[in-house]
């Protein structure tokens, strides 16, 4: 069976490219058109233009304010913060003097002669002037944080090397927002200088500052007006998420769709399996890029590097030599996503370049700034026509795409070729097995009184709709949004307090008007809470809509502990993993320590520890609780589900096998990334086959659907390497390989903990290795000497009515562990005397000063015509059996088996009718039960 991955027919976008004269945002443009779309406008930002600068491309029109100025974006970062210098308009300020530039309503289409002086836009200084006061000439790169401005002066040549129009405008403004997450509705900080006549005025005679990411926003309406039928925006963006969530946050106020097709390019297939993000540099060269170093800063390169051609064989063996002699094996310092160098395209495959850019070596001057920090003047640059052969042969640029499916989860994919009526689970044995699990090791070991229900912080808050025969289901979810406000007003906290949310409907048909109404409860926070969406159809009654939060209520709004709250939110097309263009996030961490009782609001002030003075921000080490989105088998690079091109019947469940390990990789793309290190359980939800087109044309039956995900999250986690049992000790150890995956580059770059070049992780900033899962973590509690088996995570399959886009699966991973250290995380797993429930516990220990906090999440599993009440060995030595199990986060229900579900506005936790549960070896469940609690205690010298 092969699978199509390419763009629907007509499918294509019409894209604005941003371009910073820097290889990566052109080979994103190359991808961009490898996926079918169309490139409509190249755009550029480049720092304003000094007293006298002019460009004769201009006729000698004028623009009288900086709002008329053109220009645009660029992508690769540079070294430190400097703010650009600001052409300030009328009305208040001081006015610059104005320069000459390309009017705003007009594109640089590159049209005059090839090879034509006067593509630079510099200070107007003769040659003996310049050879006697190289001073006359500006020779401070801006060193912005978002955009490259080395090499600025040879941007215009672009317009006719490619024949595409291009559009510039100015900077202005410095970076004001120094976090990797962008929000512009947070208020820009004053600056003085301006007068009370500013747009911008605060009072006395103070100016917002915009963020330098705001320039691109003119920019883009500039294009939009001259090129309407534009829908999309592409960027570079490959390892930075600070560039990268900047220009998603334009494009999606714009309605643009964002695309970044090499975010995470290099741990994609082909990379991963190498080990080294060098053949990025290699698939550049097969596209026909020719880039050349224009900076250098740090990372063992000098000014001989300068020129250097890093999409050639000697130019990338060159820089690995280098980088190997300085030390720098981690990911992206080859293709300097830390800022190691920077480059410029000079010449690509001829279906892009039709001219090349020449500059000849007496053109080339080299400006030194200090700190290893060296960069290339760059004047008189010519186009030069290139041969007829060279645009016959341009069909011969090679762009890969990255496979669909990781090495691994293309094997796992391979596997499942068995007849899944044959298979059994083993994951439901290895819980067999440890029922037989030590209680007294157990309770010797779990200590601390359960954290009262009413001082947790951690809290479940579920609202339901009044389906009334008068009210919309815009009015319910419009009911339920204005319950949510006004909770968060009385607790005092913001919605950055939502750590992941469910939401229920009884048709699928509803979501776009319910996203649109429950996206209004995150217009703040750059990172929403993430999400899961299913439709329950008939089977939730008396109502059309429920939404259940999980709030953090330590996150009160206050100094420092919004810090707490991490997110991913990846808004752009990539090959990755799915966009998440919407009110939700990929996935949210917090510590476990934040939860503890000590923890509390005092933790804000400067005497406390955890405070760091230097930035206002309340940190917390230990682990952290992962909550990550629902995750269904789109394409990333398309955003649909992938569809079979084979007409064979040898797949007799159709694209389902595809759908679940596709969707299961996304879970796993996204957990890697946040640091996880071990799920603490899962479901995965399947469409009923009356209502999905994706679950119908699929034969097998839903115990078979169940046994299939089973058998592939069994599979995903693998077996542990293992040594002999220690005969002395009776603990069987594991070798697993651990690595570290460090901070984002752009940390590396600006943010003063990481400034030291190469430097690893310390203390709190030290991530988990990237290995998932990793079992180094755990500390199993299977009785000594007994042979173990590989335990995975507890996981079950619920059937219900619709997936969002008609998926055919979706997976939920209830709680990923991040950060924990070694044998950390104990789990415990017991089945009942007479095998009619399973009951399995997670227990995560944090130390957090002079207190010791375990979290410990339970989850019951109660079969077909098993009773409610607690019975048998699945209980007998539980760690909360006096005072329960910690409070109730959600039930899921089996209907179909007559249990009966009714929602009322009262209740504070989630329940979810299914139309069927099953385990992962496809026997039938009654209902799941999951509890959270927070056991605490004084630490000791035995803990």
């Amino acid at each position: 069976m092969t699978t199509k991955t390419g763009p629907p027919k007509d499918a294509g976008l019409k894209v604005i490219a941003l371009v910073s004269g820097g290889k990566d945002s052109f080979f994103s443009l190359l991808h961009c058109r490898a996926n079918g779309h169309r490139i409509v406008a190249l755009a550029n930002l480049h720092p304003a233009l000094p007293s006298g600068a002019s460009s004769p491309q201009s006729s000698g029109s004028c623009c009288p304010t900086p709002a008329a100025a053109i220009s645009v974006t660029a992508l690769a970062a540079s070294a430190a913060a400097v703010s650009a210098p600001v052409l300030t308009g009328t009305g208040g300020g001081e006015t610059a003097p104005t320069p000459t530039l390309v009017p705003a309503d007009e594109p640089v289409r590159g049209d005059h002669p090839s090879g034509a002086p006067g593509n630079e836009v510099v200070p107007e200084v003769d040659d003996a002037a310049e050879e006697t006061s190289p001073s006359a000439l500006e020779e401070e790169d801006l060193n912005s944080f978002m955009y490259q401005t080395v090499g600025h002066e040879v941007i215009p040549l672009y317009a006719e090397a490619t024949g595409i129009p291009l559009y510039r405008r100015a900077i202005a403004g410095g970076a004001t927002q120094h976090g990797k997450d962008y929000s512009h509705y947070r208020r820009p900080r004053p600056t003085a200088g301006s007068g009370p006549d500013s747009a911008d005025d605060l009072g006395g005679g103070e100016r917002a500052e915009e963020d330098e990411t705001e320039s691109m926003v003119p920019l883009l309406r500039t294009i939009l007006e001259k090129h309407p039928e534009a829908n999309a925006i592409c960027a570079g963006a490959i390892l930075s998420t600070y560039q990268r969530t900047r220009v998603e946050s334009v494009a999606t106020r714009l309605g643009l769709t964002p695309l970044a097709y090499l975010w995470k390019f290099p741990v994609l297939p082909a990379y991963a399996a190498a080990g080294s993000d060098v053949q990025l540099l290699d698939d550049m060269a097969e596209a026909g890029l020719e880039a050349r170093i224009i900076k250098v800063a740090s990372g063992g390169l000098d000014e001989e590097f300068l020129w250097t051609n890093v999409a050639s064989a000697a130019g990338k063996n060159r820089l690995a030599k280098a980088m190997r002699r300085f030390g720098t094996a981690e990911t992206g310092a080859m293709i300097g996503e830390g800022g190691e160098f920077e480059t410029l395209v000079v010449d690509g495959p001829p279906t892009l370049f039709k001219k090349r850019i020449v500059i000849a070596d007496e053109n080339k001057r080299v400006i030194k700034e200090g700190g290893g920090t060296s960069w290339l003047s760059l004047r008189k640059a010519k186009l030069e026509n290139k041969e007829i052969k060279e645009l016959e042969e341009g069909n011969k640029g090679k762009v890969r795409v990255p496979d669909l499916l990781d090495p691994k989860f293309a094997s796992l994919l391979a596997s499942l070729s068995t007849p899944l009526v044959e298979t059994s689970v083993s994951s439901s044995s290895s819980q067999d097995e440890s029922s037989s699990s030590s209680s007294r090791e157990l309770s010797s070991e779990i200590v601390g009184p359960l954290q009262p229900l009413s001082e947790a912080k951690l809290q479940q808050w579920c609202f339901s709709g009044n389906s009334s025969s008068s009210s919309s289901i815009e009015e319910e979810t419009a009911f339920i949004i204005t319950q949510i406000r006004e909770r968060l007003r009385k607790a005092n906290l913001s919605s950055s307090a939502i750590i992941s949310t469910v939401v229920l409907l009884r048709s699928m048909a509803d979501f776009p008007i319910v996203n649109n109404v429950y996206g209004s409860l995150f217009d703040e926070g750059p990172n929403p809470p993430s999400r899961v969406c299913v439709s329950c159809g008939n089977s939730l009654e008396g109502t059309n809509i429920v939404i259940s939060l999980t709030v953090h209520t330590g996150f009160q709004q206050q100094k420092g502990l919004s810090s707490l709250r991490q997110g991913l939110h990846v808004q752009s097309r990539s090959y990755w993993a799915p966009a998440n263009i919407g009110p939700y996030s990929q996935a949210i961490t917090f510590p476990v320590s934040s939860l503890s009782s000590s923890s509390s609001s005092s933790s804000s002030s400067p005497d406390d520890n955890n405070y760091n003075s230097s930035n206002g921000l309340v940190s917390f080490g230990g682990p952290k609780l992962v909550n990550i989105a629902g995750q269904i088998p789109l394409i990333p690079a398309i955003m649909s589900l992938p569809t079979s091109t084979s007409s064979s019947a040898s797949s007799e469940d159709g694209d389902l096998r595809l759908q679940t390990v596709l969707s299961l990789q996304h879970l796993w793309r996204i957990g890697t990334e946040m640091g996880v290190q071990w799920w603490t359980s899962a479901v995965a939800y399947f469409p009923s086959s009356s209502s999905s087109p994706s679950s119908s044309s699929s034969p097998l039956s839903m115990p078979q659907k169940a046994k299939l995900a089973g058998r592939v999250w069994e599979a995903a986690h693998g077996k542990p390497n293992r040594k002999r049992i220690s005969d002395d000790e009776g603990e069987e150890s594991e070798d697993e390989e651990e690595e570290s995956a460090g901070p984002d580059l752009w940390d590396r770059k600006y943010n003063p903990q990481f400034m030291s070049f190469g430097g690893g992780d310390t203390g709190e900033n030290k991530r988990a290795g990237d290995v998932l899962p990793n079992r180094s973590v755990l500390h199993e509690l299977n009785s000594p000497g007994r042979k173990q088996k590989a335990v995975v995570p507890m996981f079950f399959a619920a059937e219900v009515e619709e997936l969002p886009r008609s998926a055919g699966v979706e997976w939920h991973a209830h709680l990923g562990i991040a950060g924990a250290e070694e044998k950390s995380v104990r789990l415990y797993q017991s089945v009942s005397r007479d095998g009619s429930a399973r009951e399995a516990r997670v227990i995560v220990k944090s130390v957090a000063g002079e207190s010791v906090a375990r979290f410990v999440q339970t989850i019951i599993a109660r079969g077909l015509g098993a009773s409610e009440e607690r019975s048998g060995s699945a209980h007998d030595g539980g760690i909360m059996t006096a005072e329960g199990y910690g409070s109730l986060v959600v039930k899921y229900v089996n209907t179909g088996a007559g249990e009966r579900v009714e929602v009322t506005a009262e209740q504070q936790e989630l329940v979810v009718p299914c139309k069927s549960l099953w385990d992962g070896q496809g026997r039938g469940l009654a209902s799941v039960t999951m509890y959270h609690a927070l056991l605490e205690e004084e630490r000791s010298s035995d803990n």
